[in-house]
């Protein structure tokens, strides 16, 4: 660890925290339909989107009206993006003829793009056209984002609203939410980006002559693209001699910037982040991890404003922010110790770290603390492999995840994930002092517990049965694996943990196009995003009904640094309770195998 690293990391969070408040009063703005500065360019568009598609942006919905509304939405995107997959070679902007995807991959792709997930099962610069990328990937950028952001709006409705059934309107949250924030600000981050050298054009790629000529033993395949073994069961190897270089081009500062704005992740290239054509300069690299939290960051403001409680805002804040120092600064500090498999000197530690995995020009610092934003996201971007990270290294990301995605957490999603675990927070505290629990002025009751912990429950359930099931299949589980041991079993949890937190980032050492991966990924996928939004709106439609309770002595103040460290505490508990026996035998087990001299 050094000084210049631990000061870019400051840095980044002293800049985070000025941006919250500001962003946060027009978020306010936005969703409360007052009056913006951008209202002169953008009312005339919203009334028109109205006026075409008939709807009645002043009609307000209740929580199972908004639901259905919102399922139908995301029923007809998935439908519609699996189509364009599927009929990519038919479709335009296709230069270098990519065909159509399989049933499979189509489906995961659809469905990773509309939860806000971006898992990607495939390598973009090689499987999708610019069409494919800009009217289905990247316009699911801004929908599933979008999205996401309504229904935190609707849940700090249902707190801040008492004795009423009117959670707002759908169809107008979306679209302000897509025209006064996502729009603009990807607009100015497009061309950011641009400028710092991120291709955007409609090129076909190039093709580059190499002046070193290397050749290289493959896998031969037969006519069919299955491996050919010989008669004692070994694969069979051949020369392949590579002399050219294929330059992928595309218009990749477009998605680029909704992708890391609105937490999705989805990389135009199959490197992602650490692609020097998504993400050049250090500038870049630091802009890219601001985009990621702004959002998340300005709705604990917004959260405070609306229920006229400002210091109740900035304690949310608070405890997302010290689980965010406390994950970068042990993954910073378990990167920079290297592996002692390879000392450099007596006392066994590597000189500079471990930078297998991770591009020089950003370094382990910043490697670090993108792992550890887009992790405390939902947004799977990455600048560098988490396959490569020490055990301890590739640890917190996995619990970042794990967690619930409430470090801040994606656009939307991690405000309602953290005001579940607020829930909780009261109402274990009312026990303590043993009187009825309540939030801001309202009763926790039995509903609004249980449809808390039925959210709790099903994260877990999702991620330990899949991750289960597939590491005792060896026909359609264990064969995609890259390691074995300890850090194959890291490889498959971390899959079905990223899937179902709707995250999409992945340790990039497992082969997840098959059939088995895309189709059970993608159902993890759905329940992590929509069954979990159920029990959301329940709890936002039945808070918005009740009435308001006068504070008393006993009543558990939220504005306070106690509350924040409460609930700190009940987002580690549940943690650690759930998936401490499966990360013991997975990252922690690895880590004393790697010091015992073992790898895998």
């Amino acid at each position: 660890m050094t000084l210049n690293g631990i000061l870019q990391i400051l840095a980044y969070l002293a800049i985070l925290t000025l941006l919250a408040k500001p962003v946060g009063i027009y978020l306010v703005k936005v969703y409360n339909g007052e009056r913006t500065f951008l209202d002169f360019l953008f009312r005339p568009v919203e009334r028109a989107v109205y006026a075409i598609t008939r709807v009645d942006a002043e009609k307000e919905m209740n929580w199972k009206q908004y639901g259905v509304a919102m399922l139908i939405f995301s029923l007809v995107s998935t439908l519609v993006l699996y189509g364009i997959q599927r009929l990519q070679f038919f479709l335009p902007s296709n230069p270098q003829g990519f065909a159509g995807l399989s049933e499979h991959l189509s489906f995961n792709t659809a469905v990773s793009f509309v939860t806000n997930t971006n898992w990607q099962g495939y390598g973009g610069e090689t499987t999708m056209s610019y069409f494919t990328q800009m009217a289905g990937l990247t316009v699911q950028n801004f929908i599933s984002a979008a999205v996401g952001m309504a229904l935190a709006a609707v849940f700090i409705r249902g707190v801040s609203r008492f004795e009423t059934d009117n959670l707002g309107n759908f169809w107008k949250d979306v679209v302000r939410g897509t025209l006064y924030v996502l729009l603009p600000l990807s607009f100015l981050a497009a061309i950011f980006f641009v400028s710092q050298g991120v291709v955007q054009n409609f090129k076909p790629y190039d093709t580059a002559q190499l002046t070193d000529v290397r050749t290289i033993q493959v896998d031969k395949k037969d006519a069919e693209g299955a491996v050919i073994k010989d008669s004692s069961g070994e694969t069979v190897q051949e020369d392949l001699v590579i002399d050219t270089q294929t330059i992928a081009q595309g218009p990749a500062a477009s998605q680029l910037a909704i992708k890391m704005l609105g937490t999705n992740g989805g990389g135009f290239f199959n490197a992602n982040s650490s692609h020097p054509f998504e993400n050049p300069t250090p500038l870049s690299n630091f802009i890219t991890m601001l985009l990621i939290l702004i959002i998340p960051a300005g709705f604990t403001y917004m959260l405070g404003r609306m229920v006229k409680s400002p210091g109740h805002g900035w304690a949310v804040y608070s405890a997302m922010m010290i689980l965010l120092i406390a994950g970068v600064a042990a993954l910073y500090w378990a990167e920079a110790m290297g592996n002692p498999l390879h000392p450099a000197n007596v006392d066994q530690v590597a000189v500079g770290g471990n930078f297998e995995g991770k591009e020089t020009r950003f370094g382990i610092a910043n490697s670090a603390l993108f792992a550890t934003v887009t992790t405390a996201a939902s947004c799977g971007a990455v600048n560098s492999m988490h396959d490569s990270f020490t055990p301890l290294g590739g640890l917190v990301p996995m619990v970042n995840i794990q967690l619930g995605e409430v470090i801040f957490g994606g656009v939307g999603a991690g405000m309602y994930g953290i005001l579940i675990m607020i829930i909780l927070t009261v109402f274990i505290a009312g026990l303590m002092v043993g009187r009825t629990p309540e939030y801001l002025g309202k009763k926790i009751e039995s509903f609004d517990v249980q449809m808390a912990m039925l959210y709790v429950l099903i994260f877990p359930l999702i991620i330990l049965g899949f991750a289960a099931v597939t590491s005792i299949s060896p026909d359609f589980g264990l064969t995609s694996l890259n390691n074995q041991g300890a850090h194959g079993l890291s490889e498959i949890l971390y899959a079905f943990t990223s899937a179902t937190g709707n995250n999409g980032s992945a340790f990039a050492g497992l082969n997840a196009n098959t059939l088995w991966y895309n189709t059970t990924l993608g159902i993890a996928m759905l329940i992590g995003r929509f069954l979990m939004i159920v029990p959301v709106l329940a709890i936002a439609g039945n808070l918005a009904r009740k009435k308001l309770v006068p504070a008393t002595l006993g009543t558990f103040p939220v504005n306070t640094a106690l509350f924040s460290i409460l609930l700190v505490s009940i987002v580690l508990i549940l943690g650690a309770l759930t998936f401490f026996p499966v990360l013991s035998l997975s990252p922690i087990l690895e880590h004393f195998q790697m010091v015992n001299g073992q790898s895998f």
